[in-house]
């Protein structure tokens, strides 16, 4: 049945040429994520983002590029920030809010101002990055980046930013072809180009006394891709009846029909979040650790100290993921419209009256499905700390790389199957 369906979408030539098209942007990606900026130890740097569990959740975001210190080696962060920023806004910001409820022209104007504010947003992040790489040796104590002068440093800032935006619209292409969301896309890609290096890495240093933990990877990955797979499609089917209408002069009998709610309806937004949040205090510190006020550098070293514990570290990852979890279900799950919209289609919910009473249930329903959604993500995102702390091997490609690479195919399949169906539809 695989091999059918994929000689169908061949065989449909506007989807084989998208396919093509997002594969040749691939490859322009992981050229662009091995342009090294000039002046910086490349391998000192690898070695330092290997040892780094932190810094490594950030090199999942630029796909690589960041370990690389390339030209696109923000990914597209400063994009997801932005976008983060501007959802957050339209919660407290009630133009924002208007303008996201008028559509497709609100959406654009949104969207164009993300855009915009991914500029300073890039540069900035650009300066940061620098700074941080100038102030921490490798691993042999030596700098991973030397002395930047004014120039230097202006340049290589806008060099990057530049990188960024290209990404952002390489993504936006991508997106404009409808098999898979652009930047989840680019994720997806940078993670999967960097499986190939790490299994001949596991592989050059394996012995037999490693078999079991090989047996104990594979199984865990296999679980996890199922778990992945079930939690994502999972879904709870609120029984909706629409009651009867007249059309014309003849009286049309109600239809019975279900609203689905998708257990983890945030998707791995929450696990994005979490990392930009639990990266910015050992990242801010490493900028006071030297400072000559002794209780502000004595402060910053507790910090970058406390986040090196794993304990720690696991834990406040977790609870950032189950927290957020259930933050960006409510931005993007808005019961009272869907009961508005209900009550105005003549729909109600069997038991329930329209109207408040819809609104509450609807989120009663959201917040007890959600849980098991939100555990779910925060085991994944601690997945290899775990492994690591009882097997003492890690995840050759860790559960949160797992979750967006199959988050990401499952939504790509889902689009190209939906364009096959309106293919077999507007041809009869």
């Amino acid at each position: 049945m695989v091999s059918a369906k994929l000689k169908h979408i061949w065989q449909a030539k506007d989807i084989r040429n998208d396919i093509l098209f997002v594969f040749m942007i691939f490859v322009a990606f992981r050229v662009l994520a091995h342009i090294p900026v000039p002046g910086i130890d490349i391998t000192g740097l690898q070695a330092f983002f290997n040892s780094n569990q932190i810094l490594g959740l950030l090199n999942i975001l630029t796909g690589g590029g960041l370990e690389n210190f390339s030209i696109v080696m923000l990914g597209v962060g400063p994009y997801i920030t932005s976008s983060i920023i501007f959802q957050l806004l339209g919660m407290i910001v009630p133009s924002l809010e208007e303008m996201q409820n008028e559509g497709e022209q609100g959406r654009q104007r949104i969207n164009q101002w993300t855009r915009l504010a991914t500029v300073p947003l890039a540069l900035l992040q650009a300066y940061s990055t620098i700074i941080f790489l100038q102030r921490v040796g490798g691993g042999s104590g030596t700098q991973l980046l030397g002395t930047i002068g004014f120039w230097g440093m202006l340049t290589t800032m806008v060099v990057v930013s530049g990188g960024t935006m290209l990404l952002m619209w390489f993504g936006e292409l991508i997106s404009e072809r409808r098999v898979g969301n652009g930047i989840s896309l680019l994720i997806f890609g940078g993670i999967v180009a960097g499986l190939p290096t790490a299994l001949l890495r596991v592989a050059s240093t394996y012995d037999q006394s490693q078999f079991i933990n090989v047996i104990l990877f594979v199984i865990i990955a296999l679980v996890t891709v199922a778990g992945v797979v079930y939690i994502t499609e999972g879904q709870r089917n609120i029984p909706v009846t629409y009651a009867k209408f007249m059309r014309g002069n003849a009286l049309s009998r109600g239809v019975s029909s279900h609203l689905p709610l998708r257990v983890n309806q945030a998707g791995v937004i929450p696990i994005i979040f979490a990392i930009s949040l639990i990266l910015f205090p050992p990242l801010l510190a490493q900028f006071f650790v030297q400072s000559s006020v002794g209780f502000l550098a004595s402060f910053a070293q507790f910090i970058i100290t406390l986040f090196r514990n794993q304990l720690f570290y696991g834990l406040f990852y977790f609870v950032l993921v189950f927290g957020f979890t259930y933050f960006y279900t409510a931005v993007i799950f808005k019961p009272d419209q869907i009961a508005e919209n209900l009550q105005k289609q003549g729909g109600f919910i069997p038991g329930i009256r329209p109207g408040k009473e819809t609104s509450r249930y609807l989120s009663a329903v959201s917040n007890r499905i959600l849980l098991a959604g939100a555990l779910f993500l925060g085991v994944i995102a601690i997945l290899p700390i775990t492994l690591q702390h009882f097997t003492g091997t890690n995840l050759v490609i860790g559960g949160t790389s797992l979750l967006i690479v199959v988050s990401v195919v499952i939504e790509s399949v889902k689009q190209v199957d939906s364009q096959l169906v309106m293919r077999d539809y507007e041809r009869f």
